[in-house]
């Protein structure tokens, strides 16, 4: 098994497939003192938009940690472990209120995950507007 890079906004077919495959993924943000946190999330990977997109409660530890990073947006990755397969997404987060952009992310998870999020009004969306991706598999 090779790793790779890819362009996240191009990937081959093989890594596209494995992130439309079921798989639980981890977010890292970095907390205010520059250590990661590492929380398990459901993760879409939208590669026209070069986007991945984490939906969330808006008073979770990775919101609070993505907008105290300011306008620039948090560096952040999303990862996922299939056995020897891996693949990670990095990027800038920012996080959005708009109901569109959740009900789209949600759209996503439901396509992915094979069952639609539970009502939330406190979801917002975590959005990554994708700069690398890297695998294995």
């Amino acid at each position: 098994m090779t790793t790779y890079s890819v362009d996240p906004g191009a990937p081959d077919a093989s890594y596209l497939r494995f992130w439309r495959e079921k798989h639980l993924c981890t977010l890292t943000t970095l907390r205010p003192d520059g250590s990661p946190h590492v929380v398990p999330v459901g993760v879409t990977y939208d590669p026209e938009a070069r986007l991945a997109r984490v939906i969330t409660n808006k008073a979770s530890a990775k919101v609070g940690h993505v907008t105290a990073a300011g306008a620039d947006g948090a560096p952040v990755a999303v990862c996922q472990v299939d056995g020897r397969r891996w693949a990670t997404l990095e990027g800038r987060a920012s996080v959005s209120t708009d109901p569109e952009r959740i009900a789209e992310a949600e759209r996503r998870y439901a396509e992915r995950y094979g069952r639609a999020p539970g009502p939330n009004p406190s979801r917002v969306v975590i959005e990554i507007a994708l700069t690398r991706a890297l695998g294995r598999g």
